[in-house]
């Protein structure tokens, strides 16, 4: 349990997706100029890893991996190379599945999000938490604390990034720098400080 934990904190702090391996970074620019937009997203980024990743590792792990087969007679076959459709393919249809949710009980933040829901299908740090589960070879309790821990932690990100930009909106900032040469500069200083947790022992 305590190993899981540790994963959990991990995943969120030292390993976070979009300030340490800078991963759905087009969702995160996007979607951050309010906090009630970005705290909608960061929860819907986390169902979907806390759902997806273990989903994926269950096919990954039954139907795709080398000798995965071999309760049919097709010990031989190595179908890993499937995996890059076969997630997004999954991905895709639990994002749907949430936008249905989200269309019927929480109209506002379906129309607040608005494009940028389904776009989520193509969302790097949704597929590279899959990508990751199958590169550390995750088990499935592994797979879903990764999946949450990830999931909360590109969600920390954006709130923390979308908190600093409407603090900013009342800064005198310098006009070469205003819009999107602040955000960028704001991405690296938060990314510079997760990436400085790397040195921590979990």
């Amino acid at each position: 349990m305590n190993e899981l934990a540790n994963l959990v904190l991990r995943a969120m702090l030292v390993e976070n997706l979009a300030l340490s391996f800078l991963l759905g970074m087009c969702t995160y620019i996007a979607v951050s100029q309010r906090v009630s937009t970005a705290v909608g997203l960061g929860i819907a980024v986390t169902v979907v890893q806390t759902v997806t990743v273990p989903v994926n590792n269950i096919i990954y792990e039954g139907l795709l991996a080398a000798g995965a087969l071999s309760w049919a007679g097709f010990g031989a076959l190595d179908l890993s190379f499937l995996r890059f459709i076969i997630f997004i393919g999954v991905i895709a249809a639990l994002i749907q599945i949430l936008e249905l949710v989200l269309e019927a009980y929480f109209p506002r933040l379906h129309a607040t999000l608005g494009i940028y829901l389904p776009l989520l299908t193509v969302n790097c740090a949704i597929l590279g938490g899959s990508l990751f589960m199958v590169q550390r070879s995750y088990d499935l309790a592994e797979s879903v604390a990764y999946g949450f821990g990830s999931g909360s932690g590109w969600a920390l990100a954006i709130f923390l990034f979308a908190s600093i930009r409407e603090r900013l909106r009342y800064a005198d900032i310098p006009e070469g720098l205003r819009g999107h040469g602040i955000a960028f500069l704001v991405t690296g200083l938060l990314a510079l400080s997760f990436v400085g947790l790397r040195g921590i022992e979990l």
